[in-house]
């Protein structure tokens, strides 16, 4: 029977996602040595001395930032998450930033707190103050959202059913996205577009070179005056500076944001919450499932779904013998593994390779062992990242 897979795990991950490594073939736990895999939440990685046999690493939500993504590229190791897992946690979470600001329910809530509960005159001091909190309506207004992915096209769903008016913009939007997006979303030109036309702005892009400071000094002041901007995508999509700024001004009615950066803290007008995106119990345990689903599936069959650095390659066995390559993405790859294989003997049943940016991986099913050697030889093919032999019992 083959050694068992050692998972380690660096936060507190839910059970349900925990039960999906089976305990007869996974050893998994925060003391694992010599791991296989890594299973985390937001523990950051970038200082971790993380261990040579590491094959995969599986982060149970969506964003990346806390592991060091090239330096696993480099050593050929996929960086599992989970998009659209929290989805609907975050879209539920906007819809409430957004009653929020439309009702000014926390400074609303400050005042009631500064009441004095043994005062006489305490219905009358309500009442004298209620006027102060008069807010909107989210019915009829405009709501744009930039970046239309999974939660982009959840929020513009449960915006129209609110009766709001919903403009939409992503340039990197997906084929799957535009089918499940509603078809009462009005098609934004760019940014600048929807800052000019909607109420309430909302965010939900990954920070990258191109979307860091997406919302900025230039384009705020284009924003309707009073309007709400919503961030729960990312800190650095967002210019604080900026943003304060234009609150101070009166061009902007209110921040509100899953980021409580030091600068944005106790301003009068920011709403900041600390990280609730997918802290729910149904977000965790949907994240976990996912990712452990896939991690599972890389490691006993090579397949790959959901990696942010590597193609997406599934192929179903054809063969008890199965070796699965990380490569760079360059000329001739492919014709040096089948020479390799066929200098060995072996007949390749079927093989899938895909490539994504410089990135490459091939799946290949034979029809008898592979020794070690051939998999040495593999290794020492130019560009090849990592190779891994996969035989079923």
């Amino acid at each position: 029977m083959p050694d068992p897979f050692r998972v380690l795990v660096l936060n507190q991950v839910s059970a349900s996602g925990l039960k999906r490594l089976p305990s007869d073939t996974y050893v998994v736990g925060k003391e694992v040595t010599d791991p296989d895999a890594v299973l985390l939440r937001s523990a950051d990685m970038h200082a971790m001395d993380i261990p040579p046999g590491v094959k995969a690493i599986g982060r149970c939500g969506a964003g990346t930032n806390n592991i060091p993504v090239a330096a696993m590229s480099a050593r050929g190791v996929p960086v599992f998450n989970a998009p659209g897992a929290n989805a609907n946690a975050v879209k539920e979470l906007v819809l409430a930033g957004m009653l929020m600001a439309a009702r000014n329910l926390a400074p609303a809530q400050r005042f009631v707190d500064l009441l004095d509960p043994g005062a006489a005159d305490l219905e009358k001091a309500v009442e004298a103050g209620k006027k102060d909190f008069a807010g909107t309506e989210l019915a009829g207004q405009t709501l744009g959202i930039i970046g239309l992915g999974k939660i982009g096209s959840l929020v513009a769903d449960a915006a129209i059913k609110l009766g709001m008016n919903v403009l939409g913009y992503d340039p990197e939007i997906t084929v799957d996205a535009a089918w499940s997006l509603p078809a009462q979303v009005k098609k934004a030109a760019g940014v600048n577009d929807v800052l000019k036309s909607a109420n309430f702005i909302t965010l939900h892009v990954p920070l990258l070179d191109a979307t860091r400071n997406l919302v900025n000094a230039k384009n705020l002041a284009l924003a309707k005056q009073g309007a709400v901007l919503l961030n729960f995508s990312r800190e650095g999509v967002v210019d604080d500076e900026a943003v304060l700024a234009a609150l101070d001004r009166k061009d902007l009615g209110w921040y509100v944001c899953d980021f409580p950066g030091s600068r944005i803290l106790r301003h009068a007008r920011v709403i900041a919450l600390p990280h609730l995106g997918a802290s729910t119990h149904e977000a965790e345990e949907n994240c976990a499932v996912m990712v452990a689903d896939q991690l599972r599936d890389f490691l006993e069959h090579g397949n790959i779904a959901n990696a942010v650095n590597f193609p997406n390659v599934s192929m179903e066995r054809e063969s008890r013998f199965r070796v699965a390559i990380a490569n760079a993405n360059v000329p001739n790859m492919l014709g040096q593994i089948s020479t390799a294989m066929a200098r060995a003997g072996l007949n390749i049943h079927t093989m899938v390779n895909k490539s994504r940016g410089d990135m490459a991986y091939t799946l290949v099913d034979v029809d008898s062992p592979v020794g070690e050697e051939v998999i040495a030889a593999l290794k020492r093919i130019g560009g090849v990242l990592a190779v891994r032999y996969l035989p079923q019992p």
